[in-house]
């Protein structure tokens, strides 16, 4: 079987093409993976604007289709998988309005799927069956969650961001010290010049239930506010300390171990609780997955953390760690498998709930 998935739920317009293999361990090859970035359009605002990004997709989405085709080798699929959401209503308009107008027009099965759903199976779509249960950690640009994987297809939430994402502090912070947009691969550049324990950054550690979510214990939650705002503080101070402007630039050498600093926090955060969790629910194998999982530091104290367990550690290569159309065209046809057929009535949802 082969599945066109097209994703389209913030600032990249992609589309692929996946086809089934006779593997069960690894049930999926790629057979193109196209993505179009909007980067150089939002860069100048440090980040993503909505309705640029949605008239940008409308640009773009014809021609990545044609050439996902193209690579793909292909003039006919079975079915077709887009992003329903979550993300900027605007943009998952766009992917989701062409994809069933598509598959109304070929007269072939539609599949919505939900987007951390689809960043989930890109690590089956890298690595092949995950042992299970594993515990994976989506962490992105919009989304900071730990799943439990119990079964193929089945997604428990155990914990989540209470504020900002990962992805959104990185951002934010590189925006402040003047690093510019994308933040996640600026703050992972420029730490590799500073000292990581140069300015001492609090960890946030929730103790009590949100009140919006009282079933999730608040142990397993995250908070990325209270950093930022100590990041905010002591540049602040800094340059009042060196005598300069508001806005100026700070010297390299405190631009660096700021950035430093602030990604330990930020990578020791996340897997803290993450194998935490790990630990509480006796996982066979983790997971990590999203744009910030891209990250060097993360990369790497994962696989240290995962190895003095004695756990297997996936993450995805780079160009399936960021939004992809490949990794929604597996968790379309995992759901197609499973029995379920989407209808052209569904409408996109900002704010989708995975579980």
């Amino acid at each position: 079987m082969i599945v066109l998935g097209i994703e389209t739920s913030c600032d990249e317009t992609a589309a692929a093409v996946v086809e089934e293999t006779a593997d069960p361990q690894h049930p999926w090859r790629i057979r193109s993976n196209i993505v179009a970035s909007q980067a150089s359009i939002h860069q100048e605002w440090g980040g993503v604007v909505p309705e640029l990004s949605a008239r940008q997709h409308v640009r773009d989405i014809c021609g990545v289709v044609r050439r996902a085709l193209d690579e793909g080798g292909i003039g006919a699929y079975d079915a077709i998988a887009a992003t329903q959401g979550p993300g900027l209503v605007g943009s998952l308009l766009v992917g989701l309005s062409f994809a069933k107008a598509l598959a109304w027009a070929r007269a072939v099965p539609f599949i919505p799927v939900h987007h951390l759903a689809g960043h989930i199976e890109s690590l089956v779509l890298e690595h092949g069956e995950l042992p299970l249960p594993a515990i994976v950690l989506v962490v992105s640009g919009g989304h900071t969650s730990l799943y439990r994987v119990p079964a193929a297809g089945r997604y428990e939430l155990l914990g989540r961001t209470r504020d900002d994402a990962a992805g959104e502090a990185f951002d934010k912070v590189a925006k402040l010290l003047g690093l510019g947009y994308p933040g996640g691969p600026a703050i992972d550049c420029m730490a590799r010049d500073g000292r990581d324990r140069a300015v001492p950054f609090p960890k946030t550690r929730l103790t009590h239930a949100d009140r919006n979510a009282p079933e999730l214990p608040g142990h397993r939650d995250f908070s990325f506010s209270g950093l930022k705002t100590s990041v905010l503080r002591h540049v602040t101070k800094r340059r009042a300390a060196l005598g300069l402007a508001e806005g100026a630039p700070l010297p390299a050498s405190d631009t660096a171990d700021i950035a430093a600093s602030f990604q330990r926090v930020v990578v020791e955060t996340l897997l803290d609780r993450l194998f935490e969790v790990v630990r509480w629910y006796d996982a066979r194998s983790v997971g990590i997955a999203g744009g910030v999982s891209a990250n060097s530091r993360l990369r790497i104290e994962a696989a240290a953390r995962a190895a003095s367990r004695g756990l297997p550690v996936y993450i995805p290569a780079l160009a399936l760690s960021t939004d992809n159309a490949a990794m929604i065209a597996a968790a379309g046809l995992r759901r197609y498998r499973a029995g379920f057929r989407g209808s052209l009535q569904e409408n996109a949802e900002a704010t989708l709930r995975l579980t």
